[in-house]
């Protein structure tokens, strides 16, 4: 009988978060595969737990997953851990549970701590929808990139990890592309000195360079944009009448003005819509 693998979520900060069920299961479990064995170690003794700790990280993952795969279908009990906070929740654990799953293992959760919720549970911003995106780009034109995707997709929460580090360089980006965003930047969540700015990037910005501790610690912030309707313009050409403008100017088929719309990005409508206003051209003739 083959055992389970049990994804067990570690304490942020506060090691009053840790509960008990967790603290059981890694004292039951015949193995902990663990984030970094040193760190883990250290709680593993503050809770008296002395089970065996193997190394999972993102180094090793795809090398270490078929033995632990083969220990849990011998009939060994796993348990997978990440340094803080949730396993595959931007850290290391997806390889494993995968292959578990494909193998048929049980895969069982042991719930806890995570930094992207427990940010945007604070945050005082929209949280009925919203999209974590783990840490943000280091390079400059990978940000840009980012920002052009905010710009374009329909979601107006997003999380985002931080590096003390960068903290000020990306809050600096962001008051040029996001002015108006409401932000919530969360600073060593459940920890004694925790601390949360809220206001635009700029205000945030503000508060960071007035703070000299400002670069310590671990960071996660939760971004809203709010997303306007773009007003119709009264002058814009129907569908019907863009596919007619492009025949006449280009002297091709209907068929091929359908193509060059659909592949058009100044055009919002979707390949559908262009079509069925084809058929309605159709229908006039």
């Amino acid at each position: 009988m083959s055992g389970k693998l049990y994804v067990v979520a570690t304490p942020i900060g506060n090691l009053s978060d840790f509960s008990k069920r967790a603290v059981d299961v890694l004292k039951e479990v015949d193995l902990i595969a663990a984030e970094d064995t040193r760190n883990s170690s250290i709680l593993c003794k503050q809770f008296d737990i002395h089970t065996p700790l193997t190394a999972n990280h993102k180094f090793n993952e795809f090398k270490a997953v078929d033995r632990l795969v083969q220990d849990i279908l011998s009939g060994k009990s796993i348990a997978v851990i990440s340094d803080a906070g949730t396993p595959c929740i931007n850290d290391p654990g997806f390889i494993l549970v995968k292959a578990c799953a494909d193998a048929g293992i049980e895969v069982v959760g042991v719930p806890g701590c995570c930094a992207a919720a427990t940010a945007i549970s604070v945050s005082g911003l929209p949280s009925d929808s919203f999209l974590f995106m783990g840490f943000f780009p280091r390079e400059k034109k990978d940000a840009l990139k980012l920002f052009d995707y905010i710009e374009n997709n329909k979601t107006e929460t997003y999380i985002f990890y931080e590096s003390p580090r960068r903290v000020k360089d990306t809050f600096s980006l962001l008051s040029e592309s996001f002015p108006d965003a409401r932000i919530a930047l969360c600073n060593d969540l459940t920890k004694l000195h925790e601390k949360i700015y809220r206001g635009t990037a700029a205000e945030i910005l503000a508060d960071l360079n007035a703070n000299p501790n400002a670069e310590k610690g671990e960071y996660a912030f939760c971004m809203y944009v709010e997303k306007k309707e773009k007003e119709k313009d009264e002058n814009a050409l129907s569908l019907e009448a863009m596919l007619v403008d492009v025949m006449i100017k280009t002297g091709c088929s209907l068929k091929d003005a359908i193509s060059t719309l659909s592949n058009d990005k100044n055009v919002e409508a979707g390949k559908k819509e262009i079509y069925q206003a084809s058929l309605n051209l159709k229908d006039l003739f």
